[in-house]
């Protein structure tokens, strides 16, 4: 199966381009992710712990 897909992948012109893609999309959201947890606002990180979970 996995070498059906292999040889039909490799006829595409450009095909190299997607995983590359994909891992820089991937990489930029979890940095992105990153930097929003640690600029978040302490003030209300504090407020939201103190909410009570029903």
């Amino acid at each position: 199966m996995l070498k059906f897909v292999q040889q039909s992948m490799e006829t595409i012109d450009g095909v190299a381009i997607y995983p590359i893609i994909s891992l820089l999309i991937c990489f930029s959201f979890f940095v992105g992710l990153f930097v929003w947890v640690f600029s978040y606002n302490k003030d209300k990180i504090k407020e939201l712990s103190e909410l009570p979970i029903k």
